[in-house]
């Protein structure tokens, strides 16, 4: 049992990846923050992390009474979740970076804010909707208190090897290159892909169970 519950959390952590794309987002983190000192660099890294726990953890525990409030059955959203994460695989598979998470007006915006670590980085950068949905589905999938609290710690681990990716950003985006960040996000984009239509696939099965068998 415990097996099979790490593999649940290892498969969320992993899908979490692919979704938000943390080496891809650097780019961005790095020209948001770079009229910044390096404190505050990393206090907009914290801040971001931060924020994306709380999105996140408040995905977690409300996304059940959210899909009963709405009548809405979990392999509907499976399906619906799963058609976003594709559309977003798509999107990162073809080099559109960031364009599927953050429209013109969000960007003119979030330039004239201060706190950049929660919008636009946190949201829609980090916590959109792939990852939402992602921890709705998985949250709904695995109710119970355990699951609850094991996926509760999963995205607190994501959101720290984030931070300590934001922290060493310069030096990795300097390192890989655009070229590099590319491969990348195309490889992410393929494993959201896959995600994203194990979802559909799932969701399918249970609203039609005569073409499971």
């Amino acid at each position: 049992m415990q097996t099979i519950e790490f593999a649940i959390y290892l498969q969320f952590f992993i899908g979490l990846i692919a979704a938000v794309n943390p080496i891809g987002i650097m780019p961005v983190f790095v020209s948001l923050t770079a009229h910044m000192p390096p404190e505050d660099r990393n206090k907009t890294a914290y801040t971001a992390n931060i924020a994306v726990i709380a999105i996140l953890t408040v995905s977690l525990l409300a996304g059940q009474f959210l899909l009963d409030m709405f009548s809405i059955s979990l392999d509907s959203f499976r399906v619906a979740g799963g058609l976003l994460l594709t559309s977003i695989a798509f999107s990162m598979m073809s080099g559109k970076l960031g364009e599927d998470k953050q429209n013109k007006q969000e960007k003119s915006e979030s330039i004239s804010r201060e706190q950049i670590g929660v919008v636009p980085l946190a949201m829609p950068l980090m916590a959109g909707p792939g990852a939402i949905s992602s921890t709705i589905v998985y949250g709904a999938r695995y109710p119970s208190l355990s699951s609850t609290i094991g996926i509760a710690v999963t995205i607190c681990l994501f959101a720290f090897s984030c931070w300590l990716l934001f922290r060493s950003a310069p030096i990795i985006v300097r390192f890989l290159g655009q070229t590099g960040i590319n491969v990348i996000t195309r490889i992410m984009g393929l494993i959201l892909g896959a995600l994203g239509i194990e979802f559909i696939a799932s969701g399918v099965r249970g609203l039609f169970p005569a073409l499971a068998g």
